[in-house]
């Protein structure tokens, strides 16, 4: 039980816990919501290890193993030694692949003073919100949106304007969804294209747009392009500091080796942007959390420089999954999704199963649905609920085409009743 004790220029909150009375835990930190991405995740896996026959479409981790050159790139690095410290924003090696990476896909040219490398590309969100947001400051969020957004810009002290893109817009924002949702208070824009977890894929065109505006209003923009290399039926999109120098001065890229090259255990993540940005950024990583690895950091320059067929090769079996669970979902009665762009995620629109009773459960909201259907179809999916979509249930087909078709399977048993 939280009491408050004031006692003159003081007010200090304090808890009672097994009969010992502490300071309250702070209050930024206690309000943080548990990833609902992690949680069903954690959950399916747990199941599964507990012999229950579930089949996973939670977390966004690519089923193929990383490739063997990057892999071979990283024993050579544990031979070599290459294993101790290195400048906390990351190697000069490592700086110079990113910078050669975004000259050949998007034509951008940076320098290695301007790129920050992290422990991931979520990472690299929290700490481009810390370079940016002051306590109060509002930063702007497209919805759908992944579920860690919302958190990562409270946790910077930041104020979440979301603004929704409805499904008949494909999930895209406009130009003018975006200026009206500025006031002077704005700081910032966060947009992920390719998008998690709707797989929208904004256009040049599209883009442009909305750059127009940031820079008319004076906002920075976080552009996280972490799936870049996943885009599907020969859909184009542009990188946002590909659309002129102006905007270029206000964006920070975030990238990473995660999703394009299947290593998501390996923890590279990162920023591009002006000097002034990376340096503050850097500093505050030489406080928190340090370098990344030094080996993931000598395996990411592989994948980087490296050949990149391995990236088409994953890219054509998501193209495949998509267009098979996309035409599956779009056959059964009650249920529906767009088919998305890129990435590996679909937006199941559940809203005509809401009043429904399934399997002795009434379904009242994108998180019963997705209870009921782990319950009773031992199948695991993401609520739309913690991305600002509560009518929708997001499936990841970043898993084998077997159980894809496993999990249509259940679904299909799953809404007959």
């Amino acid at each position: 039980m939280l009491a408050i004790l004031q006692g003159g220029a003081y007010n200090v909150r304090e808890a009672t816990i097994g009969g010992i009375t502490l300071k309250e835990l702070a209050q930024i930190a206690s309000a943080v919501q548990v990833s609902s991405t992690m949680a069903m995740d954690a959950l399916a896996k747990q199941m599964a290890a507990d012999g229950v026959d579930v089949v996973g479409f939670g977390a966004g981790e690519p089923d193929f193993n990383t490739p063997d050159h990057i892999k071979a790139a990283a024993v050579r690095a544990i031979a070599e030694n290459i294993t101790r410290y290195t400048p906390a924003s990351g190697t000069a090696a490592l700086k110079q692949a990113v910078c050669r990476r975004v000259k050949e896909d998007f034509g951008l040219d940076y320098q290695p003073s301007q790129v920050v490398a992290t422990s991931g590309a979520k990472h690299c969100v929290y700490i481009a919100l810390r370079a940016l947001v002051n306590p109060g400051d509002e930063v702007i969020l497209p919805a759908p949106f992944w579920v860690s957004y919302l958190e990562l810009i409270k946790m910077a002290g930041g104020t979440p304007v979301v603004v929704s893109a409805p499904e008949s817009a494909r999930f895209k924002i406009t130009a003018g969804q975006l200026a009206a949702a500025v006031t002077p208070r704005t700081k910032a824009l966060v947009l992920n294209n390719p998008c998690n977890p709707t797989g929208t894929v904004y256009t040049k065109e599209e883009l442009a747009a909305l750059a127009k505006v940031c820079v008319e209003k004076d906002i920075y923009v976080i552009s996280d392009e972490i799936y870049c290399g996943l885009l599907y039926g020969g859909v184009k999109t542009a990188s946002f500091a590909s659309l002129g120098e102006d905007i270029k001065e206000r964006a920070i890229l975030i990238n990473g080796v995660s999703k394009s090259y299947a290593m998501t255990g390996w923890r590279i993540g990162y920023l591009l942007s002006s000097e002034k940005i990376a340096k503050v950024m850097a500093n505050y990583l030489s406080h928190s959390t340090g370098s990344p690895g030094s080996v993931s950091q000598a395996a990411s320059v592989a994948a980087l420089i490296g050949p990149q067929d391995c990236v088409e090769a994953m890219r054509r079996a998501f193209e495949e999954r998509r267009n098979y669970i996309v035409s599956r979902v779009n056959t059964m009665d009650g249920v529906s999704c767009v088919k998305p762009d890129g990435a590996f995620y679909i937006m199941m629109n559940v809203e005509k199963q809401l009043g429904r009773t399934l399997h002795g459960e009434l379904i009242q909201s994108s998180d019963d649905f997705s209870a009921a259907l782990l319950k009773h179809g031992l199948v695991a999916t993401v609520p739309g609920s913690g991305m600002g979509a509560p009518s929708f249930v997001r499936w990841s087909y970043a898993t084998s085409m077997d159980n894809i078709k496993k999990g249509m399977d259940r679904l299909e048993a799953f809404l007959r009743g």
